[in-house]
């Protein structure tokens, strides 16, 4: 039985909660563990479409567990470090979209796990940063990749080797997050969210999804190929189809939603 975070789903929507009883939600290797068990139950499920992660709670999530840090070697802080690029690699790449709703803190692994999620928003009085250089470290769990790609390299190298935290309003002005909200209007507003893009062609969206996260990862000129294939892929069962009737016949898509 899960001691750190809880999965529920409804229908196509997935929730994972963190829920540590005492103290603040971190990632030590006891919540990696979890949440990949229920990363890995909700690929095999087949069902969910999109995830949204939270925190009970004071905080999203205040960062790894520096207690268990401090009593790594070099090879084990190298696997420790793999470890979480690894499930984190996996959220990022899978075809289910993730929302991050952020409140309180989301610092050091937290942030990372955020960085990995397709969405973020935060609820106002949220801390963002990557305080790793505080302690003698950098980030991790894929901070110094991620980061620059999201906020560009300057704002990345400042909050990396500054080590601050930022607000939520700040982490909105960079791109960070999407969307500022009162903290009584997040879970609402990401739930909303999650149900807009529910509505929409599941085939299309996991299409756009890979489509735009490649376009990081590879030049322009290889990107538009694989737009193009995916622009395609979207005839393949029907799909562009049925929304494209249901746009000229002035209807909603009855989209198949498996």
């Amino acid at each position: 039985m899960p001691n750190f975070l809880r999965l529920t789903q409804d229908g196509a929507l997935a929730t994972i909660t963190f829920t540590r009883e005492k103290g603040l939600n971190i990632l030590s290797s006891e919540v990696l563990n979890e949440l990949e068990a229920a990363w890995k139950e909700l690929e095999a499920g087949g069902r969910a479409r999109v995830c949204l992660l939270h925190g009970d709670g004071k905080v999203f999530l205040a960062g790894a567990d520096i207690k268990e840090m401090a009593q790594l070697d070099v090879p084990g802080a190298q696997r420790f470090a793999e470890r979480g690029q690894r499930l984190f690699d996996a959220l990022e790449s899978s075809g289910i979209v993730s929302i991050a709703a952020l409140h309180g803190a989301a610092l050091g692994g937290g942030c990372e796990l955020a960085l990995a999620c397709d969405i973020r928003l935060a609820a106002s009085g949220t801390k963002l940063g990557q305080p790793e250089v505080n302690l003698g470290l950098i980030p991790g769990f894929g901070g110094s990749q991620r980061l620059p790609r999201v906020v560009g390299l300057g704002p990345a190298l400042h909050l990396i080797l500054s080590g601050e935290a930022i607000s939520a309003e700040d982490a909105l002005r960079l791109g960070l997050v999407t969307q500022v909200l009162p903290p009584e209007q997040l879970l609402d507003t990401a739930r909303k969210l999650a149900q807009t893009i529910l509505a929409k062609g599941p085939g299309a969206v996991r299409l756009a999804k890979r489509a735009t996260r490649e376009a990081l990862q590879k030049p322009q000129s290889e990107g538009m190929p694989l737009e193009a294939q995916a622009f395609a892929a979207c005839f393949k069962d029907g799909e562009a189809q049925e929304g494209m009737a249901a746009f000229v016949e002035k209807r909603p898509a009855s989209f198949k939603h498996a």
